[in-house]
């Protein structure tokens, strides 16, 4: 059985607009992107089975029966999407009533992250690049921790 163009085109564009709207900053928008790509989800497994009779036993034949796999998977898909779902719109309705926006603020390590790759330094690079000499400044507070104890011992 091939799957219906049309089908494959609509799962296509729900999870495009759906992952596209996640990347956003709004909790608003995020949530619409977890319900598109939760029901691009649900129609891409509804095209993978085949046509047939009702599942039941006596009642049809057993090589003219569908696959009723494909159907409680979108069941359970629907019941994780519905509590996303809930969840979100509950941080958001949070964000709008203590901050009057649902905007997802900079993490301050996220923010420094970016600032070293800004300057395109990683977080354990020294100024010389040269890593094998022991007169090189510690770049974080572990290595100066570390580096103070083995100057203490040897002396």
């Amino acid at each position: 059985m091939t799957p219906n163009l049309t089908y494959v085109i609509v799962v296509g564009v729900l999870v495009a607009a759906g992952v596209t709207l996640l990347l956003e900053r709004s909790l608003t928008r995020v949530l619409m992107g977890v319900i598109l790509l939760g029901n691009g989800a649900n129609l891409l497994l509804l095209t993978g089975g085949r046509a047939g009779g009702p599942p039941i036993v006596g009642r049809t034949p057993q090589e003219e029966m569908s696959d009723p796999l494909p159907q409680a998977m979108i069941l359970t898909a629907i019941v994780i999407t519905l509590g996303m779902t809930a969840f979100l719109l509950a941080l958001a309705y949070r964000s709008w009533h203590l901050n009057g926006h649902d905007e997802v603020q900079d993490d301050v390590e996220d923010r420094r992250i970016m600032d070293l790759a800004e300057r395109d330094e990683g977080p354990g690079t020294e100024d010389d690049g040269d890593a094998d000499t022991d007169d090189d400044a510690p770049v974080d507070g572990a290595r100066a921790v570390v580096a103070s104890t083995n100057a203490g011992s040897s002396g």
